[in-house]
């Protein structure tokens, strides 16, 4: 369980796999911990550095104050790979983990060679949609918002399972201050002219049933880097890795193969 100190603030991260090979980096998403990747893991190719971490207000790192900023975000991931000495990396980012993704390859494409969003966007809906959940939040906490984000990350099929308690108590043991502060983070970005500015091997994922970032709007993100992918899982909401984990790793594996990264 190593924590990482970079500049005062402590991020948990878990480092596994092969030390000197390529490096495949996760960031997750809003509400979830980096145990939003176990299932697609064991799967993941042999010979691969894996390296995935908790953000900002969320599992075991530090969780400041709300609001956070999206380049606080971004430079707790630059931060903790240059801790780890990580160059060239292929960056998987669902969700918010995705925005973090398209600002860190901009920022540092040192440290970036290939990257995957996930279930994201260049802008995720409005500020005022934003405000209205973190004003929600202030009133009656993460419980309150749960069973509207159940639905936007599940399918039907998923949500009739026992399996979804598993998710929907890890949204709730979410700080208030680690989901309000990256809800803030998300009301106030906008990457469609820095994300336009790229040039990386890049694969867009969608769920067709996703109600937060739905296929349409993921493809758009992608479409805007020249020779990206798209695939769309479908029967899948926000979060694919979790209800079709074997189609996901498939997917992954395949663009990791065609990219040369392992």
């Amino acid at each position: 369980m190593p924590i990482a100190k970079l500049d005062g603030f402590h991020v948990h991260y878990e480092d596994t796999g092969k030390a000197d090979g390529p490096a495949i980096v996760f960031a997750n998403s809003l509400g979830t911990d980096m145990r939003l990747w176990d299932a697609i893991l064991p799967m993941m190719p042999q010979g691969a550095r894996i390296i995935r971490y908790d953000k900002r207000g969320h599992g075991l790192s530090d969780c400041p104050k709300m609001p956070y900023t999206m380049g606080q975000l971004v430079t707790d991931l630059e931060r903790l790979l240059d801790h780890l000495e990580v160059r060239d990396c292929l960056l998987v980012g669902l969700s918010i983990g995705g925005m973090i993704a398209q600002g860190l390859a901009v920022k540092r494409p040192d440290q970036v060679r290939a990257m995957v969003l996930s279930n994201t966007a260049a802008k995720i809906g409005t500020r005022e949609i934003w405000q209205d959940r973190i004003d929600t939040l202030k009133m009656g906490g993460v419980e309150a918002l749960a069973d509207a984000v159940m639905q936007r990350w599940f399918s039907d099929a998923f949500r009739a399972t026992p399996e979804v308690m598993k998710w929907r108590h890890l949204l709730t043991r979410t700080p208030a201050d680690g989901y309000g502060g990256c809800s803030a983070a998300i009301s106030h970005t906008d990457f469609y002219t820095p994300t336009a500015s790229l040039r990386l091997p890049t694969l867009g994922i969608a769920g067709s049933e996703d109600d937060s970032t739905p296929p349409d709007l993921v493809r758009e993100t992608v479409g805007l880097i020249p020779g990206s992918q798209f695939h769309l899982i479908r029967g899948a909401g926000h979060l694919p890795c979790v209800e079709k984990p074997e189609e996901y790793a498939r997917v992954l594996n395949d663009f990791i193969a065609a990219t040369g990264h392992v």
